[in-house]
C-alpha cells in the first residue's frame, strides 16, 4: 500500500490545500493529513478545529476518489510522524520560487534523517497560487471577501472567529 503524508498547520484549510490533497490521491492508496500542532505560529483556530475543518473538507473528495483518507495531528519531526503512520511519501505543495527554497533545505535535512522517505513536490494549481492560509486570514480579518480561497464552511468559521474576538 502506497502511504502518502501531506503536512501542514491547515490554519484554515484552502482551495489550495485542497487541490493538492485531491491530486495527492492519484499517488498514493492511503493519504494521511498531518495536521501539526506548531504553537509557534500561533494559529487562529485551536488543533481540534482545524481537524475538524481539514476531515469535513476531505470527507467528499474521499468519496469521490475511493482512496483512504485520514486525519492525524503531529507535533514531533516531521520525518517521525512520517515513520509513525508508515508513509513512504511526503507530498508537499510549492506556490513560488519561495517555497522551493525553504523545502530544498526540509528536503535535505529529511533525507538526512531517513534516506527511504521520498518527498514529492505538486505545484498548485495556477488559479490556487497565490493563496495562502496567512493572507486569506488577514483578508478576512479586514472585512475582505475570501470566498474564491476557501469552501463555503471555511469562510462561516472564519467569519465566526473573528465576530467572536471583536
Amino acid at each position: 500500500m502506497r502511504i502518502g503524508l501531506y503536512p501542514g498547520t491547515f490554519d484554515p484549510i484552502t482551495l489550495g490545500h485542497i487541490d493538492i490533497i485531491q491530486r495527492a490521491m492519484a499517488l498514493v492508496d492511503r493519504l494521511v493529513i498531518g495536521v501539526a500542532i506548531n504553537r509557534d505560529k500561533g494559529p487562529m483556530f485551536g488543533l481540534e478545529e482545524r481537524v475538524a475543518m481539514v476531515e469535513a473538507e476531505c470527507a467528499a473528495i474521499q468519496a469521490r476518489t475511493g482512496g483512504e483518507i485520514v486525519v492525524h495531528p503531529f507535533e514531533n519531526l516531521l520525518i517521525d510522524c512520517a515513520r509513525d503512520v508508515g508513509a513512504g511519501i511526503i507530498i508537499r505543495g510549492l506556490r513560488a520560487v519561495a517555497d522551493f527554497e525553504y523545502e530544498f533545505q526540509m528536503v535535505g535535512m529529511n533525507r538526512a534523517l531517513d534516506a527511504s522517505i521520498e518527498t514529492v513536490f505538486m505545484m498548485a494549481d495556477a488559479r490556487r497560487q497565490a493563496i495562502a492560509s496567512k493572507l486569506v486570514k488577514e483578508i478576512a480579518r479586514l472585512g475582505g471577501d475570501v470566498s474564491s480561497f476557501v469552501t463555503p464552511p471555511v469562510q462561516k468559521a472564519l467569519r465566526s472567529r473573528l465576530s467572536a474576538s471583536e
